[in-house]
């Protein structure tokens, strides 16, 4: 059993994926060819028909040059030692051997076979050797390819197919024909189906972009002035945050050609191919300028280098950033040509990158704000009939730090609901339904509690939302339920708030562990004990109050920073940056902090027992239920 809540608002916009950015798109490569046959593929012809020449043709030809002469005769040549070679064919019972003609020249002849006990003394007298093998004479055509064409066919054979695989593998850098090409997808300006009117929740990136437009547009109004339009844009975001599609809409808005690849195209396992791909595309670039230059996951070849502080540092990564950069720094920004790169972890890239002069113009694409959200749901509820009843506004509310792919999922997962309901249209239970699916998972309809369990379920819940309720700087309650989800969790508490909040006082972080820990808090008052279902509860308490003290400054530590956050848009993972004394400290004040907010907890429960009772009586019986319910209930007087 876990307690949930809703999202954390991290306060950070974002950037939706409209379904039109949905339309295939015909790509095509930049080093097209015509299709024609290989080399080998009429070799392969060639061989076929000389080796059915030889199976077929050949043996019924030499078969016809066989002489059949008397045995007497075989005898006589026996003698006269003009045979070298015999051999017995018992099937066709009859002696095959090879002789000099009379031209002076060996021949195959036969002859039948004779009752004749001597002639093996007379074959080993006149020097002659004779087996059970039938003497044969291959052509020299077949000779010449059964030695040389035939092996070398073959090698070559595999080594194609083994070129082939590897290619299929490695990327096209791989196929000999390939090496240093990029080979990135370019979409004409009437492809790319993206435009600013696609983008809703961003329009701070969209703002930033639109000079870039303008440029591409009208050039040689910044030119007369003499300003130069910057060689790099650089998207930073979460992912899911459509970085891509806003590149994408920069290109549609300027109806110029598109270039995408990918960073992980750039890394090739031989060295040196990663520079040869960097100095084809800023070639392809220059030669279709103005355009659009856009490289996803930049992070992969633009990682911080060493400083030569080990050993083989000049490796491939290294040299495509060493090449990217120069060609960089190379090409003439007032062709038109404009390098936006994406990437998720932006303090992992090298210095360099970042100079004026490269990349930067730093853009970021960040988590929608509440009307970002209730754009970005509008977008999408374009293109699925909905009823007259939705109201977005409380959708979005419900949403707090879902990215603009989270919201799409969101629509998606309403219309599914709606298909298996059996109804035409989408409803707002549908909406509210698949908002409690994308934070809590699916219901568990064959999960079967027993009635201790649930009834228990059901005190923890009450729980939270009776301490959140009873405290002035907690979120409204929205929901209840102890209905089961494929998460994990037995049951959960849903608190929205009215707006967005990008701070959090100090006030309101002691009201959120307070309210954590009031499941547990409930079940060791009414039942004596306490259970498994607060893992998550004091997962996340634990969590909170150690960013209090060491990130927040809200501890006698004061204004020092005691931990380090590594990866902003990736989970924010935190390591601490102090000595081990501190450390122990740190710890013994988290404890000490969780165990105030548990004692507050308790006493707001203890102060109203018989609400605590009545609540969680109704919820077992109802399962679900609002917080309009629960807070009527609340507010009655006994």
């Amino acid at each position: 059993m876990h307690a949930k809540t809703a999202p954390e608002d991290t306060g950070i916009p974002c950037l939706h994926r409209s379904p039109g950015f949905r339309k295939e798109t015909l790509t095509m490569t930049s080093n097209q060819e015509p299709n024609r046959k290989p080399l080998l593929y009429y070799a392969m012809i060639a061989l076929t028909l000389i080796l059915l020449l030889n199976t077929f043709v050949f043996p019924m030809i030499l078969s016809r040059q066989v002489q059949e002469i008397g045995y007497s005769d075989f005898l006589q040549w026996v003698d006269n030692k003009r045979v070298s070679r015999v051999s017995l064919d018992e099937q066709n019972n009859q002696i095959v051997f090879i002789a000099t003609n009379d031209n002076g020249q060996e021949q195959i002849f036969k002859t039948a076979v004779f009752p004749d006990d001597g002639l093996r003394a007379r074959l080993e007298a006149a020097g002659v050797q004779f087996s059970a093998q039938i003497p044969t004479q291959n052509s020299p055509l077949l000779n010449f390819v059964i030695s040389w064409i035939i092996p070398i066919a073959l090698f070559s054979l595999l080594g194609r197919v083994l070129m082939n695989q590897m290619g299929k593998r490695m990327g096209d850098g791989m196929n000999v024909m390939n090496f240093g090409k990029s080979n990135p997808k370019i979409v004409a300006d009437k492809e790319t189906g993206v435009t600013f009117a696609d983008v809703a929740g961003e329009e701070e990136a969209k703002d930033a972009l639109k000079e870039i437009v303008d440029f591409l547009e009208h050039p040689d109004k910044y030119a007369g002035i003499g300003a130069k339009l910057p060689k790099g844009a650089l998207l930073v975001g979460p992912p899911g945050t459509g970085k891509t599609l806003l590149a994408k809409a920069v290109a549609g808005e300027a109806k110029v050609p598109f270039f995408s690849i990918s960073g992980s195209e750039f890394v090739e396992m031989f060295v040196g191919m990663g520079a040869a791909k960097v100095r084809d595309l800023f070639k392809q670039a220059n030669e279709k300028a103005p355009c659009i230059v856009f490289i996803d996951e930049i992070d992969t070849i633009g990682k911080k280098r060493d400083n030569g502080a080990s050993i083989g540092g000049n490796d491939e990564r290294e040299q495509t950033l060493n090449q990217l950069l120069t060609e960089m720094d190379g090409f003439d920004g007032k062709k038109g040509v404009v390098i936006l790169a994406a990437t998720n972890r932006p303090e992992s890239l090298d210095p360099a990158l970042l100079r004026p002069g490269r990349f930067d113009r730093r853009i970021p694409v960040e988590l929608p704000d509440l009307n970002g959200r209730e754009a970005i749901l509008n977008v999408h509820a374009q293109h699925v009939k909905m009823s007259g009843q939705i109201q977005m506004k409380e959708i979005a509310r419900a949403t707090s730090g879902a990215s603009g792919a989270e919201l799409a999922n969101i629509i998606n997962e309403a219309a599914l609901r709606a298909v298996r309901m059996g109804r035409s249209e989408v409803t707002q239970e549908d909406l509210m339904e698949s908002v409690e699916t994308v934070i809590a998972g699916y219901q568990r309809k064959n999960a079967v509690m027993s009635e201790e369990e649930k009834r228990i379920v059901s005190y923890h819940e009450i729980g939270h939302a009776l301490v959140a309720a009873l405290q002035t700087h907690s979120a409204p309650v929205t929901k209840i339920t102890i209905i089961p989800r494929t998460s994990g969790a037995l049951g959960y508490t849903m608190q929205v708030d009215e707006g967005d909040h990008y701070l959090m006082s100090q006030e309101e972080l002691l009201s959120k562990l307070a309210t954590l820990t009031g499941g547990q808090a409930a079940e060791q008052l009414v039942f004596h004990s306490i259970t498994t279902g607060a893992s998550n509860d004091i997962e996340k308490a634990t969590k909170l109050a150690r960013g209090m003290i060491t990130r927040y400054g809200m501890s006698e530590f004061g204004m020092v920073a005691l931990e380090t956050v590594n990866g902003q848009y990736l989970g924010q993972d935190t390591s601490l940056a102090c000595s081990p004394a501190y450390a122990e400290k740190i710890d013994e004040q988290v404890v000490a902090l969780v165990g105030q907010a548990r004692k507050k907890a308790d006493q707001l429960l203890k102060d109203h027992e018989d609400k605590l009772h009545e609540l969680a009586g109704y919820l077992l019986q109802k399962e679900t239920i609002t917080g309009e319910e629960f807070m009527e209930i609340l507010n009655r007087k006994a």
